[in-house]
């Protein structure tokens, strides 16, 4: 039956900070009780990473980087929700940011000015300029499995400890159908 940690040997992050993104290395601090586990890299994306590995659905959460703009100016935030729900980016996280229009990060914006790859961003060391929303539900779910900044590790966290990283707890989800 697949669990939050699956099949994969998790170690404390701030012992084995080489298998992160140099952004989420310099804060590890701020995520003591995080862990970490090497993957395969081909194996990031959330369904394949879940299967391969026996991690549950809804253990795991994914992390978007949306673009609101008003006016000319630009505002980036970090969206996180369940992999099992889908983000109300148009609607809850449009009117929170105070933006007129809102739409996903293109790859190559979102990738420069995280610093991290792709398949692989993670709330830990964005910038601290951005908002950092934070579904309801991934706060209640626990130990969670999110990106480490790279594609070759994941991280594991308690859900709770992502909005003591300064992330506004919303309720970002979708409502289900």
């Amino acid at each position: 039956m697949p669990t939050p940690e699956g099949t994969l040997g998790w170690a404390p992050l701030g012992e084995h900070l080489d298998l992160v993104a140099p952004a989420v290395a310099a804060v590890a601090a701020r995520v003591p009780r995080a862990r970490v586990a090497a993957i395969d890299p081909q194996l990031a994306d959330t369904a394949a990473f879940c299967a391969a590995y026996d991690v549950a659905l809804e253990s795991s959460a994914n992390c978007v980087v949306v673009a609101g703009r008003r006016g000319g100016v630009t505002t980036h935030a970090a969206v996180m929700v369940l992999a099992t729900d889908r983000a109300d980016v148009n609607g809850v996280v449009r009117r929170h940011l105070d933006v007129r229009k809102i739409s996903f990060a293109p790859m190559v914006e979102a990738v420069a000015l995280t610093g991290m790859e792709y398949g692989g961003i993670t709330p830990v060391g964005l910038p601290q300029t951005w908002p950092v929303l934070v579904d309801a539900g991934v706060v209640a779910a626990g130990p969670v499995v999110i990106g480490s900044g790279l594609r070759s590790s994941k991280l594991l966290i308690d859900g709770a400890d992502l909005a003591a990283l300064g992330g506004v707890v919303l309720p970002l989800a979708l409502p289900s159908s």
